[in-house]
């Protein structure tokens, strides 16, 4: 087996990846280590791993994503990173939404992109394909190849799920055991399966806009993890109850008021990504802790982007970006009655790193589907 290790140093990091093997063996389409070979044998056996939707299923648990995705923050604070800006299109007709994102992981010399779309409600019945789906290739850095194609359904939730785990590890109150969640679709359900292996929840207080969303959440979570859930018969029901809050929602407009949240409460708000996306009260920002996976994102596409917008704090009053809490460069949680709010909205680092592992995976375990792309 041929591999290379990078370590680096940065504040109280060290990062030490193995980077595998990235073509299969010549003349096979098993996914198999690559062998020492001259650079010109290396070139004419270059070939593109396939990985569909149960491959990548079976290569990761929520765990490593977990890690994957904590790696990603602290990559990205350590000059680890470049990634544009993203591109998202807003499709009114068909109502629905496609996102491009694009990365690099100077660690581990892999480029990834990521298509994204979601919103489409309309597919399963008139095209016969899931309204969101995902795909997600990965680059060798050293050479420009195209090294892998897989499904980036599951990624794009899982690693999504792990970021709200990571904030909660980093900013929650270590006694907080009630969560609420505004939204009980697919997004939500990643939440709580992440946010499950990294603490003991209790109960969880969940509000729907569709009522029998709900019950299939209470039913789908009550029966995967025992954990009890509480239909609220109103959103401010619902937030009043949580230490942790949630929000996964498509909202265009404040779902979640600034006086129904209690001192304490850690915020973690998914859902808005674009402008136009809104689900919390700007007024909550003036007096929370905001912590962010990235300033220039968030105060441009994110919920930060509201109270920015009003005047309600300026750049400066951001407290800082998730990585930079978790090298220890600023202060997480400071007292027990700090409201803390993380912004994420999602980026192409994330998907890199998780991405990758699923790809190491694969090639350790002789999955997927080794194809010729380069004659």
């Amino acid at each position: 087996m041929r591999f290379k290790t990078i370590c680096f140093r940065s504040g109280r990091m060290r990062a030490l990846v193995s980077r595998f093997a990235r073509y299969g063996e010549c003349g096979t389409d098993r996914a198999v280590p690559m062998r020492p070979m001259n650079p010109a044998i290396e070139r004419s056996c270059m070939k593109t791993l396939l990985l569909k939707k149960d491959e990548v299923r079976q290569l990761i648990g929520m765990a490593e994503i977990i890690g994957a995705v904590e790696e990603a923050y602290k990559g990205f604070n350590s000059d680890q990173v470049e990634q544009p800006d993203y591109i998202g299109i807003d499709l009114p007709s068909p109502r629905g939404e496609i996102d491009f994102k694009l990365g690099y992981y100077k660690a581990n010399e892999v480029i990834s992109m990521k298509a994204s779309s979601g919103g489409f409600i309309d597919n399963p019945t008139a095209h016969g394909v899931p309204n969101g789906m995902a795909t997600i290739l990965l680059f060798d850095a050293r050479s420009g190849a195209l090294i892998c194609i897989m499904d980036g359904s599951l990624i794009l939730g899982l690693r999504t799920g792990a970021a709200g785990a990571v904030s909660v590890m980093a900013l929650a109150r270590k006694n907080a055991r009630r969560i609420t969640s505004i939204g009980t679709g697919n997004q939500a359900r990643m939440q709580i399966r992440a946010i499950n292996e990294i603490m003991k929840i209790e109960e969880i207080h969940a509000w729907d806009s569709n009522p029998d969303t709900v019950s299939k959440y209470k039913t789908d979570i009550e029966s995967e993890f025992g954990i009890p859930v509480i239909m609220a018969n109103s959103k401010k029901e619902a937030v009043e109850q949580a230490d942790i809050l949630i929000t996964t929602t498509r909202g265009k407009g404040s779902l979640v008021e600034a006086d129904w949240v209690k001192p304490g409460t850690h915020i973690v708000a998914i859902g808005t990504d674009q402008q136009g996306k809104q689900e919390l009260d700007p007024e909550l920002f003036r007096n929370a802790k905001v912590v962010v996976d990235s300033i220039a994102q968030c105060a441009e596409k994110g919920e930060t982007w509201h109270p920015l917008n009003k005047n309600i704090i300026a750049r400066d009053d951001i407290h800082g970006e998730i990585g930079e809490v978790l090298l220890g460069r600023k202060p997480g949680r400071e007292s027990d009655d700090e409201i803390t709010i993380f912004d994420s909205t999602g980026m192409a680092i994330q998907d890199n790193t998780t991405a990758s592992k699923i790809y190491q995976n694969a090639i350790a375990n002789n999955v997927g589907t080794f194809f010729q792309f380069f004659e």
